[in-house]
């Protein structure tokens, strides 16, 4: 995500400075902070009236002239109890509420930032611990930031009342209780770095773990294929065991935190109320004072004790922040400049690279294109060739411009990819990938996507054009079928005719072809081939290709060999020069003729090896 250097500075920042991501998202709603300050002023003041009521009491309502007094000393606390459970719930209401809204903010920011970041970002990060952030992570931060805070937000009112009154009632013993508190906060605030380290530690091996089964659950066939079930789940036992025992760590730290906070403050009030039975004994104060002090010096140090656990719990959370925060800092490295330039209208479709070099963010030290000049035309279709590795699907990552290159420019209708709005660029392709993604949903959901508002006209004949109709419509319900999660319930060939339907369906005037019709086998690849025959026509095409029936109707055939376009030309002119793209071709058609003559039916063949 970050780098760990970057995490480490981060670490030093005080235990809940991670929260301040927080803070302007819970400012967007002031109004609703104002009314759970209220309720908390309300609720922390009707407390603190309490135990006035008692010293009056204990010092005057025994006198004989007292039963009047005390008639309307406990008809005044009924007040004040209907007072505190009214602020009370409004308190808990108001701060619990404003926790829930703040974290669902929270969460779709993040989302939304996902969204913006270059494909560099996710080469470095695995999607399960990306998901674990959205969900772990901020049910951890909703958890601390609703009831946490409302329960910090009342001890710290308390706190402060009590030793204001304190003060008030006895300044003496005001200044023991006052004295001891340094020796209880300042172990809390070491501690607590201590916390929110261990907590962040677990949250990073439970994100750990929850990608690791992301990633078996979505590979399940070939787990159980290859016999792996055992040996993963004792991989995912190993992550987890290792998550439990950051967690334990964490804990511990906690658990410790809340002892040593519990002990000093219960034997500073212990201490307090023998040095006050000393002055009511030696007549210096009343009963009735010695119990009010009391009593605050009680809400006080119960006070602090909860703000010792919820300081805990805080802290907790800021790892969790912490991680959130991280996804929200960071820049994506591909976005539109401050001033985009307009692309051409109408659109032509010209592409052009001009010396370009490029190299993968993870691989730095190998180029994966040097030096590459192209140019297309508009309307042109162009092959490119090539053994994996080779570059090719490279090429198609820069134009679409999900990664910027090292050196050159990449120009579409004359215009710098850099100079324009990313959005503004990919409206203008198509791309049909290798392996389609196709999201769990509808058919149809499936081919609107990225033009959602297509009518169902529109969509149907791109389905009839893709040849998909015909599979669709023989679905338990049709258009409306349930594809499920990647959809797992069609076939490769179906999710690649889908693929090309929602191609067909956005009609942009530069179409991108990365293997199209890899998952298709004979039958299907003829009937998808004419489809893509229409879907070329008039439409400025590269296409990466490895079989003879896509390449033989390019005009123009690029052979890519290490990052540089080593020979162009037709089918035919390439196949009389006798190079590289010759011999494997003349390969191509050996192999389709043994079978043949061993009585089988040719198989498509692989001019290169397709993969990049």
């Amino acid at each position: 995500m970050a780098r760990k250097a970057d995490r480490d500075q981060g670490r030093g920042r005080a235990p809940l400075g991670a929260l301040r991501p927080l803070v302007p998202f819970a400012l967007a709603y002031r109004g609703r902070m104002l009314a759970a300050f209220a309720a908390l002023t309300a609720s922390a003041g009707a407390t603190l009236v309490v135990p006035v009521a008692i010293r009056r009491v204990i010092d005057h309502g025994f006198s004989p002239e007292g039963q009047v007094l005390i008639d309307a000393y406990f008809l005044a606390l009924l007040g004040v109890v209907a007072v505190l459970a009214l602020s009370s719930a409004a308190r808990y209401y108001s701060v619990v509420t404003l926790g829930e809204r703040v974290v669902a903010d929270l969460r779709t920011a993040v989302f939304e930032r996902l969204t913006v970041l270059d494909p560099a970002f996710f080469d470095r990060t695995q999607a399960g611990e990306i998901v674990s952030r959205l969900t772990a992570d901020a049910t951890q931060v909703k958890s601390a930031f609703g009831v946490s805070i409302s329960i910090l937000l009342r001890n710290a009112f308390l706190f402060v009342g009590a030793v204001v009154l304190m003060v008030v009632t006895s300044p003496k013993l005001s200044i023991l209780v006052l004295a001891a508190i340094p020796l209880i906060v300042f172990p809390l605030i070491l501690s607590g770095r201590g916390v929110r380290r261990r907590s962040r530690a677990a949250q990073d091996r439970l994100a750990e773990a929850s990608a690791y089964a992301a990633e078996a659950v979505g590979a399940v066939r070939t787990m159980q294929a290859f016999g792996m079930g055992r040996t993963t789940a004792r991989r995912f036992a190993d992550a987890s065991e290792n998550a439990y025992g950051a967690a334990r760590a964490s804990i511990k730290a906690r658990a410790l935190l809340t002892g040593v906070a519990i002990f000093l403050i219960s034997a500073s009030v212990v201490g307090v109320m023998w040095y006050g039975a000393q002055g009511v004994m030696a007549g210096t104060m009343t009963a009735g004072q010695l119990s009010q002090f009391v009593l605050y010096a009680v809400f006080g140090a119960s006070a602090l004790g909860q703000l010792s656990e919820v300081y805990g719990e805080l802290a907790q959370a800021a790892g969790a922040a912490e991680r959130l925060g991280e996804i929200l800092a960071a820049q994506p490295g591909i976005r539109a400049p401050a001033a985009p330039k307009a692309l051409p209208e109408p659109p032509r479709g010209e592409i052009a690279f001009e010396g370009v070099r490029f190299a993968y963010p993870t691989r730095e030290g190998h180029p994966s294109l040097h030096g590459v000049d192209l140019r297309v035309a508009p309307g042109e279709r162009v092959a490119l060739v090539g053994p994996s590795g080779a570059g090719k699907s490279t090429i198609l990552q820069l134009l679409l411009r999900f990664y910027d290159p090292q050196q050159g420019v990449v120009r579409v209708d004359g215009r710098d990819v850099a100079s324009v709005d990313p959005e503004a660029l990919r409206a203008r392709m198509s791309l049909v990938p290798q392996d389609p993604t196709i999201f769990s949903g509808t058919v149809i959901e499936n081919i609107r996507y990225g033009r959602p508002d297509a009518p169902e006209a529109d969509v149907l004949r791109a389905a009839r054009l893709a040849h998909a109709d015909g599979f669709i419509t023989a679905l338990p319900q049709g258009y409306a079928t349930q594809v499920g999660e990647r959809g797992v319930t069609l076939s490769g060939g179906q999710r690649q005719r889908i693929a090309i339907a929602r191609a067909i369906l956005k009609d942009a005037p530069i179409l991108l072809l990365d293997e199209a019709t890899s998952a298709l086998d004979a039958e299907s690849e003829r009937a998808v081939q004419s489809a893509l025959d229409t879907l070329m026509r008039d439409r400025t095409t590269l296409v990466i290709a490895h079989r003879l029936a896509t390449i033989r109707k390019a005009d123009r055939i690029l052979v890519i060999d290490d990052g540089r376009i080593v020979e162009e030309g037709t089918h035919e002119s390439l196949l009389s020069s006798g190079a590289l793209y010759a011999q494997l071709a003349a390969l191509q058609f050996t192999d389709a003729l043994d079978e043949t003559a061993r009585g089988k039916e040719p198989r498509p063949r692989e001019v290169l090896p397709a993969a990049e």
